[in-house]
């Protein structure tokens, strides 16, 4: 492909509090260290990181009616990303993402997540026109009209819509690890062509057909482990721009992983993206 690949987001956005620390147990208080704020969520990552692989990139959402919304979309549109948002009539979803020691993050929510529905005025119709689109959201309409594009990827996060929905998705990307994120294996070959299984530091492995057909290791990080926040996002978004540019789907999950060992060396979801 000798034009930059078209790619879509739909899913969310929030307003995101990074800092070092651990929770605190009930009836305890603790003080968090370092903190700093930013446009986050599972879609704002996957888009910025699409649009730094120089994907020509859509992303659909929504938005609250505060001060923080507004300058959400501007850090966003700042990152090369056309945000198609839908305003609501509530804040922004807030998150406190907190990590400790080890790089692992922990993550608390106040507000309801927010997404695009296809009721929204926001150009659907476009979505047909992409090489791929990543879906993340929480509308099974916007999800069916995701499918006129010519490569659909998922998170398996979202398996309780894909499932009733009965939506073909080309790739399920799957964390080995969460139980959020574990789908029946009859599904494969039927609803789901492909299911990528990540596994942090040991790479993944991927299915076809109800088999394992491929297997990666993790790709090196360029620095120490600070933060897993948006790792997965950023490689659902490698993998999805890499599909969308016609790559096969074993060097997808590479670009995927490096997307992912780079974002864990900075802290927060913007701050690490990946540009080759």
């Amino acid at each position: 492909m000798t034009r930059r690949p078209r790619v879509a987001i739909v899913g969310h956005v929030e307003w995101a509090t990074h800092a070092h620390g651990i929770f605190p147990a009930p009836g305890q208080i603790t003080s968090l260290r370092d903190p700093f704020d930013e446009p986050a969520g599972g879609g704002a990552v996957a888009a910025a990181q699409a649009a730094a692989l120089g994907a020509e990139t859509l992303f659909f959402t929504a938005v609250g009616n505060d001060d923080v919304s507004t300058r959400a979309l501007e850090i966003l549109r700042d990152h090369g990303i056309e945000v198609r948002a839908a305003r609501r009539a509530t804040p922004l979803t807030r998150a406190l993402s907190v990590t400790d020691a080890t790089g692992d993050r922990a993550i608390a929510l106040t507000g309801e997540p927010m997404g695009p529905e296809i009721g929204d005025a926001l150009g659907w119709e476009d979505v047909a026109t992409m090489d791929a689109v990543y879906f993340t959201g929480r509308d099974p309409a916007s999800l069916a009209a995701c499918r006129s594009a010519r490569v659909l990827v998922a998170t398996a996060r979202r398996w309780p819509l894909i499932a009733p929905s009965g939506v073909e998705i080309d790739v399920l990307v799957a964390s080995a690890s969460d139980p959020d994120e574990q789908i029946p294996d009859d599904t494969l070959g039927h609803q789901i062509r492909a299911l990528i299984r990540t596994r942090g530091a040991a790479g993944g492995d991927i299915f076809e057909g109800g088999m394992r057909t491929g297997a990666w290791g993790a790709a090196p990080r360029p620095g120490p482990e600070l933060d897993s926040y948006g790792c997965g996002d950023a490689f659902a978004a490698g993998l999805t721009v890499a599909l969308a540019r016609g790559d096969e789907l074993i060097d997808g999950v590479a670009l995927g992983a490096r997307c992912g060992a780079q974002t864990i060396t900075q802290r927060g979801g913007l701050r690490g993206l990946y540009r080759p």
